[in-house]
């Protein structure tokens, strides 16, 4: 199969031939259609992921087509569509019995802890816990862009914050899970205020439906301008960026008994961050992380789709090749991309 890889950290990406994945007695060899760039694959090529082991493949959010199922499988037969949650389960233990799949305590995660989906082939173990069904109305390229960002995001507003009509949102970052954030928290009717140092995302989050927006280049007391705006803070906060600095202002921004969710990854230099927890005791505030999204709790999400309460697909900047991804891997860095990339032509 050809393959995005690259052999060390932080070194240029290479397209390779190499040989397809083998199929395992409990899995599914999945043709990919569509896999989106995202900055936790930008992440890993930087080294910030203990679990990769080079060389590597990356890539995590994406859908297609089975092409061979292992003898083991009872739910899935080839040509099914389908795409994957980023964190697969092991489907057996006591926390996937609970129905928290998403923080299994024998996980696996397609580009990180196996090769994943920057390749024409990607393998999927327990495939009756992990894989999704999708309807022939929903694209392959908008399946692929559901992955990561928008089905954490999901969970983030939906499960975790428990956010409803009337409430106040805040969204610090708004590159993907910050815009996914946006549209699910207008979906469920809330107030939300999209806060980043880019104009132009700013512009995508107000075209999403953001109420209010905050430069954060030019506003630099954020917090306060948000205590000032909604009168007293926000019901939920949202670290959409995962950064030490916004961390501090999204606990900061909240009213009281307010809950901040932290779904933007804090790793390396950001991995130990001080927080203002003495707003935490005197507020009475919740920090909660948010870590993916169950197989199980997809369809829901899909149901919205189907019903036209939430649009991913406009959340989708550009579309490119796997060789273009060579080049677009290594440029994350630079903050330039406007909405999901995705790679569909390989």
């Amino acid at each position: 199969m050809k393959a995005l890889m690259y052999e060390q950290f932080q070194a240029r990406p290479t397209i390779q031939t190499l040989n397809d994945p083998k199929l395992s007695e409990d899995g599914v060899i999945i043709e990919v259609k569509a896999t989106g760039l995202c900055r936790s694959d930008w992440h890993g090529w930087m080294g910030h992921d203990q679990d990769i082991e080079l060389p590597h493949v990356p890539g995590h959010e994406f859908s297609g087509l089975i092409v061979e199922v292992g003898k083991l499988v009872k739910k899935w037969k080839p040509g099914d569509r389908v795409t994957v949650p980023f964190v697969c389960a092991c489907g057996v233990c006591p926390t996937c019995h609970s129905g928290n799949q998403q923080v299994c305590n024998d996980q696996f995660q397609p580009g990180f802890t196996h090769w994943g989906s920057f390749a024409e082939f990607v393998k999927i173990d327990r495939a009756d816990t992990n894989l999704v069904a999708l309807p022939e109305e929903i694209s392959f390229d908008t399946a692929a862009s559901l992955g990561c960002r928008f089905a954490t995001s999901f969970r983030a507003i939906v499960d975790q914050g428990k956010v409803s009509a009337g409430q106040w949102v805040a969204v610090f970052g708004c590159g993907g899970v910050g815009l996914s954030a946006i549209m699910i928290a207008k979906a469920v009717g809330a107030r939300v205020i999209g806060i980043d140092i880019s104009a132009n995302q700013l512009n995508l989050a107000k075209a999403l439906g953001a109420d209010f927006l905050i430069n954060s280049k030019e506003t630099t007391e954020v917090a306060a301008s948000i205590l000032e705006l909604t009168k007293g803070g926000v019901q939920v906060s949202i670290d959409a960026l995962g950064n030490s600095r916004v961390a501090y202002q999204s606990v900061s921004s909240l009213q009281k008994r307010g809950k901040h969710i932290q779904v933007g990854l804090l790793l390396d230099t950001e991995k130990d961050t001080l927080l203002p927890m003495n707003l935490v005791i005197a507020k009475e505030l919740e920090i909660v992380g948010s870590h993916g999204m169950q197989a199980w709790r997809y369809p829901e999400m899909i149901r919205m789709i189907l019903t036209d309460k939430l649009h991913p697909e406009k959340l989708i900047g550009k579309t490119i090749s796997l060789e273009q991804a060579v080049d677009a891997l290594p440029a994350m860095n630079r903050f330039e991309s406007e909405g999901i990339t995705l790679i569909n032509q390989f």
